[in-house]
């Protein structure tokens, strides 16, 4: 697959402060359409051709998508706003969440400030494949949502005095979305409680990774808190792998808990930062054309690593985690991820607006299709709500997050094991 390097998504999210890139891929209309472009069918018709060219599934998932594209371009629009509500409802027949419709200023809220400084809560969400409801998958660490206590799997169930029942995600986004300093309240479901949440926005600058050494029984380790697949994920992950280095770590441990996905690319540029040979995913489009990324035998390190992970570890995440696992580099700690192994193309569309469709599968090196089901962790290390409750941003990675003293114990293990091979080698 010929794939623009910044295009392809694997984040099972809309981030309310901002998200991915376009594919700048130009669309082609078919000539008997050609004369519809001073009128809002073409958009209607623009939307329809990407599904008909992209979508993973060649049936559109039992939908008789010609069908749909003479019963929308027999219509007339009177407004570009009747074009948009058009699109929605023709991918809405998709039953597909990830594949969806954004006008112009929806649009700008998914696109990536090259900064790294975003305006909103911070919050991620999708709306669920079974429930329909809308679901938060992480917030952004360090903004207003998780300051607030807001957590990965709560559900949504009213944004100031509006329910969401039978909301797309693209509405919730709408409302929850607003100038900096203004006020949002969303209320949540967890469990069998409705816990509301009173929210400021704000500018909220992103360094998706963060590292510190961290002192162990075999030496010091450096641990790496990656946080969000964006655009500069990359690099700011390899000047963290160099510095540490620097500082003679014994080992690695790789913190991708509530990092809810983000840029395809990264993720593999990430893995090959660990990885000197091996595969890192395997994408299949709807040909059943299948593409492999691959290590490159340069990696930065080959020291012990530990990954941890949990129910926020989604799509990027579980491809970094999943190529780390199934090529025996490292061992992960904490709970079952998300489960997303779906890619997204995001298109921007002629009048400023987008859409996001999806475009394949993906699989682990094993061959293991994770979507809905997730990736288990080697070792299971569950927290309970008064444990998650407790545990502030300034603990995590500490001696009081117990996934990460177990993760260290681990990787102490793993180094002493390295040690021993190293001094018994002639």
């Amino acid at each position: 697959m010929a794939w623009s390097k910044r295009g392809m998504i694997v984040g099972s999210t809309v981030l309310l402060s901002a998200a991915v890139a376009t594919t700048g891929a130009g669309l082609h209309l078919s000539k008997s359409w050609a004369g519809l472009r001073e009128s809002p069918k073409e958009l209607v018709d623009e939307v329809w051709q990407v599904v008909d060219y992209e979508y993973v599934d060649g049936t559109f998932n039992g939908v008789d998508w010609r069908a749909v594209r003479r019963e929308y371009l027999g219509k007339n629009y009177a407004s570009q706003e009747a074009a948009y509500e058009a699109a929605r409802e023709m991918l809405k027949k998709l039953d597909d969440p990830y594949t969806r419709f954004m006008d112009p200023e929806q649009f700008k809220t998914m696109q990536i400030d090259t900064s790294g400084e975003l305006t909103g809560v911070g919050i991620q969400i999708a709306e669920d494949e079974k429930t329909k409801q809308i679901t938060v998958i992480s917030p952004i660490e360090g903004s207003p949502a998780s300051e607030a206590g807001i957590r990965s799997k709560d559900v949504i169930i009213k944004i100031d005095d509006k329910s969401t029942k039978g909301m797309d995600v693209n509405q919730a986004v709408s409302l929850i979305r607003g100038p900096e300093n203004s006020q949002v309240t969303i209320t949540v479901k967890r469990g069998d409680q409705e816990l509301p949440f009173n929210l400021t926005r704000t500018k909220i600058e992103i360094h998706p990774v963060r590292f510190s050494v961290k002192p162990s029984p075999a030496g010091p380790v450096g641990y790496i808190r990656l946080v969000q697949f964006s655009a500069n994920a990359a690099p700011e992950m390899e000047a963290a792998i160099k510095a540490l280095d620097k500082q003679n770590v014994a080992g690695y441990i790789l913190d991708l808990r509530s990092n809810p996905g983000g840029l395809l690319f990264a993720s593999a540029e990430i893995a090959r930062m660990f990885l000197d040979q091996g595969t890192i995913v395997s994408t299949v489009d709807r040909q059943g054309v299948s593409d492999q990324m691959k290590a490159k035998g340069n990696s930065l390190t080959n020291k012990p690593l530990v990954v941890l992970i949990d129910g926020g570890s989604a799509s990027a995440s579980e491809i970094l985690a999943g190529a780390l696992q199934d090529n025996n580099r490292a061992e992960l700690v904490g709970t079952k991820t998300f489960g997303k192994g779906l890619v997204q193309s995001v298109q921007r569309l002629g009048d400023g607006s987008g859409m996001a469709v999806t475009i394949a599968k993906y699989f682990t090196p094993s061959g293991r299709d994770i979507n809905k089901k997730g990736i288990e962790p080697n070792v299971e290390v569950k927290l309970t709500e008064e444990q998650l409750k407790s545990l502030t941003r300034e603990q995590i990675g500490s001696e009081a997050d117990l996934q990460f003293t177990k993760a260290l114990s681990i990787l102490d293990q793993k180094i002493a094991a390295a040690q021993k091979s190293a001094q018994a080698s002639p």
